[in-house]
This record gives C-alpha cells, structure tokens and sequence, in this order.
C-alpha cells in the first residue's frame, strides 16, 4: 500500500503547535524598542565651549545632591553629561578641581550690592542673595559636600567656602554698615568684621546645624529686623 503524503504547509498547523511569532506582523518587540531609546538618550552629544561646561556642570551638581562627593565619579559625570570622559580629563585633573569648578561657576557673588539709600534695603537685598544661593542647586550640593568630607578634602572645600561665598559676603556687609554710618542709620561702632560675620553665620547654622536644606522664606526678613537692625541701630 503506497503512503499517502500530506503538505502540511498548505493545512492548518497541527494541533499543540506553536503559535506563529508576532514579530513579523507587529515589528520588534518592546524590549528591543526601550533598548533603542535608551541607547539614543546615552548617546554622547556634540557640544562645545560653554555649551557642554554648563552641561558638565549640571550633571557635577546633580550627581553630587543625589550621591555624594565619596560617589561621584568623573564617568558617571560624563555619561549624565552624555559627552566622554576624556573631554572631562582635558579640563580637570580630578574630581575636586571638577565640583570646585562647578560651585565657583554657578554659586551668585555676593558682592556688588548698590547703595539703595537704605541699610535695611541693602542688607535684604544681599541676604536673600546668599539664602536663594543655598536654596539653589548649587547651594544642595554644596550642603551634600559639607556633610561627608574626609579631614583634608575637608580643609580644601572649608577653604573654597569661605573665600568664595563667606569672605565677600562679609566684605560687602561691611561696606552696607560703612555707608549707613555715613548716613546715620548705623552706629559707628557696629562697623566691625565680627558684627558683618552675624549675617552668614546665622545662615550657615541653619544648614550646618539645623539641618534645613532650604531656608524659610522669610527668613531673611527676620534675621534682618530682628536681628542685625537692633544690633547696628544708631
């Protein structure tokens, strides 16, 4: 008896077989997709100058809010910056100099502040310029940076503090108590370094200490009239 042979590919498929695959009908499967975005959102970027500074920069301060000083790493800043780590090497030698970079680039001066004809309106003005600076971006990581230094990066980083954000800003107070002296408006003998150094001082107890990571938002006002007002009063 001869056998009979059967084309199975002209029949239905026998039953229990496998499906047919989706993929021909509905493209590649969803995995295969977010493999593609991501790859294209970690893709570096072309970008130059001040362009891709800032950009590094950004990425220094968020990486060093979210993670740490101990945990920032010159590649992770590269890939968060979505540009190579060699452009990160041919400016900076090192993290410390990359963060210290990054805080002097972004950080407000609080220097400059002009004369209103008001030593209450001047020392507002300056103090909420230093409040909004530790409210910011950069103030987070600069508040993350203080909490977790060893002794000698510590020094480094105390010593970028005071030099860029406490001496200025005690220089310009000085120089608000001088001319409200000038006016009447301030005893002469409030015009000292001591008195000019209440000012960041309360500001940096309220991070340091208190742990706040932002100021209230009139605080500035109350440590204006409540504080350095009566303090300098002629």
């Amino acid at each position: 008896m001869r056998r009979q042979v059967t084309d199975r590919s002209a029949g239905p498929a026998p039953e229990g077989a496998a499906a047919p695959s989706a993929r021909s009908a509905s493209g590649p499967p969803a995995l295969c997709r977010v493999r593609v975005a991501t790859e294209v959102l970690t893709r570096p970027v072309r970008r130059r100058g001040k362009e891709l500074e800032n950009a590094i920069f950004a990425a220094t301060l968020d990486q060093l809010t979210s993670g740490g000083f101990a945990r920032l790493t010159m590649e992770g800043v590269a890939a968060a910056a979505r540009t190579g780590k060699a452009a990160l090497y041919r400016r900076w030698a090192s993290k410390v100099e990359l963060v210290v970079d990054a805080l002097d680039s972004t950080l407000p001066r609080p220097n400059g502040v002009p004369d209103l004809g008001s030593t209450r309106g001047e020392l507002l003005q300056l103090i909420e310029v230093f409040a909004g600076a530790m409210n910011s971006r950069a103030g987070s990581a600069l508040q993350a940076l203080m909490g977790e230094l060893d002794h000698e990066q510590a020094q480094l980083f105390k010593d970028f503090i005071v030099q860029r954000v406490v001496a200025p800003t005690t220089g310009t107070i000085l120089d608000i108590l001088r001319r409200g002296a000038e006016r009447g408006e301030v005893r002469p003998g409030a015009v000292t370094p001591m008195v000019a150094d209440v000012a960041p001082a309360m500001l940096l107890y309220q991070v340091k200490i208190c742990g706040r990571e932002n100021t209230p938002p009139d605080y500035a006002v109350r440590l204006v009239d409540d504080v350095l007002m009566p303090m300098i009063g002629a």
